[in-house]
């Protein structure tokens, strides 16, 4: 059996426990548990119910245009770092698979920002010098050489940029993959408990939960929108957004999308899975209920759909045929948090805003490393905690 039942009286001790069970959470406990690491994980919910399990699956390596649009250059330089560490990520999702023994539906055919205007292209000109910085081989395609590449993109479409690193993954396989990879390593996983406190007490730390106490020297905080909440513990105040969005799934249709769609006008992600459902979204809002709760934004799913037919007219007859709420994490900067908490040795934090599943494998990889004290191939000061506080 996977998870650990809260109910059954266990072990309760252990040298490091992470919180949260995403992606970066499961990441970190795999390769911590493959390095011969005493690990615990504690989930509020079940694995993967969250930001994680929630998205459409893009594997990003480019910088998004609408905060390139709005932010302008000197974010977008800044922002480089983040990007380098996603398209480092990407290369670990090419032998996921493999290592995880589970078919996460990888495929990198790369990614199509496509533009209707010379403003959006002269923009997109910019955003792939900056990318090629990186020794990523982007490139500007005009209208011919994108339909060329991409005959299903409308005619409309002057072209796009080209990045070849991207494409798509199953998001409801991965974090389950790394879990029940890090269980055969000997990795304990608690589903159900949620963390009220954490307090340092001498050299461990003390976590009231819902099921008890439990006890670790090293903590690592995954916990994306609870971050906020739990930063507290530690007297950070971090500045956390949860935007619930909407993605909608298409019945299933012949093979048409190869890449990553996405466009520079408006709102759009847009792609085809393996089983052949269109995968439609771009981060179009829900809206909120009278009790606060997010739900089914009918105005949002309209618009997307114009959006999706204008850039891939051919899809106009197909039919949609379930719509759910995903999960949109941010930072105001759109960087990462990676590092330990200042003035609290053996506590950590591991954040990526926005495009978790992209930067997951890699972010759980660097937290393993951390807790080690072994050398991270990569400066991490761009990521820096204190930046908010």
């Amino acid at each position: 059996m996977l998870l650990e039942k809260s109910a059954i009286k266990t072990k309760r001790d252990f040298e490091n426990i992470i919180v949260g069970g995403g992606i970066a959470g499961t990441a970190a406990a795999y390769f911590l548990a493959k390095s011969g690491c005493e690990i615990a994980l504690c989930e509020q919910f079940d694995l993967n119910t969250q930001a994680s399990g929630r998205n459409a699956g893009s594997l990003h390596g480019q910088i998004q245009f609408e905060a390139f649009h709005q932010m302008g250059i000197e974010w977008a330089k800044s922002f480089l770092p983040a990007l380098k560490f996603m398209a480092d990520s990407l290369d670990i999702w090419g032998s996921l698979s493999a290592e995880l023994e589970t078919d996460l539906e990888v495929f990198r055919n790369g990614g199509l920002m496509v533009a209707e205007t010379k403003q959006e292209m002269d923009l997109l000109a910019e955003k792939v010098k900056l990318e090629q910085t990186l020794g990523i081989a982007a490139e500007l395609l005009d209208g011919n050489q994108l339909r060329e590449k991409a005959p299903y993109i409308s005619e409309k479409m002057l072209g796009a940029a080209f990045s070849p690193i991207e494409g798509k993954a199953n998001p409801l396989l991965a974090a389950p993959a790394f879990a029940a990879a890090a269980k055969k390593h000997g990795a304990k996983i608690f589903t159900g408990v949620t963390v009220h406190s954490i307090v340092k007490d001498g050299d461990i730390y003390r976590l009231t939960t819902s099921d008890g106490e439990f006890t670790c020297k090293k903590i690592i905080l995954t916990s994306n929108a609870g971050l906020a909440t739990l930063g507290k513990n530690f007297g950070l105040t971090l500045p956390i957004t949860d935007e619930p969005v909407q993605v909608s799934v298409s019945e299933i249709i012949e093979p048409l999308v190869k890449h990553l769609v996405y466009f520079s006008g408006e709102k759009l992600t847009f792609k085809q899975a393996k089983s052949g459902s269109l995968l439609i979204g771009g981060g179009w809002p829900a809206r909120f209920n009278s009790e606060g709760i997010p739900v089914f934004n009918p105005d949002s799913l309209r618009s997307n759909m114009r959006v999706a037919v204008k850039v891939v007219p051919s899809i106009a007859p197909v039919r949609i045929i379930r719509t759910w709420i995903g999960v949109g994490n941010g930072t105001p900067d759109q960087r990462p948090i990676i590092g330990e908490v200042p003035g609290y040795k053996g506590a950590y934090i591991g954040m990526f805003p926005y495009m978790g599943l992209s930067a997951g494998p890699l972010l759980g990889k660097v937290l393993a490393a951390l807790v080690n004290g072994e050398q991270v191939d990569r400066d991490l000061q761009p990521f820096d905690i204190s930046r908010f506080n």
